[in-house]
């Protein structure tokens, strides 16, 4: 299992200089990434280098549970009501229906979410500070926490599972 951890760079070269320290460090390239004010990415950060993830699939996944529970309690009720004529069938398309709809519904909401990072560390991003996102074992981390740290990189409070 992967952890991320967050680093603060107050400008472009010395994130850099931390990315650089981190793939030193043994740390796969594809798993530095960077968060920056919306003007700095568009303007100094490579396309494959910016961390644009999104609440959509945990969300996707929360509105599929509720919307199939939601779907089974409406298709119960159904089933109660004899004059309806609903069977078994019909609560198991029921459960499918809302699950679908729940999913769909929650993705296009979560969509819009900006990421953990970004929302825990809004006034460090606004502020005009590059973030260094890493993606790596726990182990990798604590041995390459050092170099980034002595590449100018400032460690901020956030570690978090990942599946990158």
């Amino acid at each position: 299992m992967k952890l991320r951890h967050v680093f603060s760079t107050p400008d472009l070269p010395t994130a850099v200089a931390a990315m650089n320290a981190a793939i030193g460090a043994g740390i796969p390239d594809r798993n530095v990434l960077l968060v920056a004010r919306s003007d700095i990415e568009i303007e100094s950060i490579p396309d494959d280098r910016k961390e644009a993830d999104t609440d959509l699939l945990p969300a996707a996944g929360r509105g599929a549970g509720y919307g199939a529970g939601a779907g089974l309690l409406a298709g119960l009720v159904l089933v109660a009501i004899p004059p309806l004529g609903m069977t078994m069938i019909g609560v198991a398309a029921a459960t499918l229906a809302g699950a679908a709809i729940g999913s769909l519904s929650s993705a296009l909401v979560g969509s819009t979410m900006p990421d953990p990072v970004r929302r825990k560390f809004h006034d460090e991003i606004e502020a005009g500070n590059i973030l260094v996102v890493i993606d790596a074992p726990k182990e990798l981390l604590t041995s390459a926490e050092p170099y980034i740290v002595s590449a100018g990189a400032k460690a901020l409070p956030f570690e978090a599972a990942t599946v990158i």
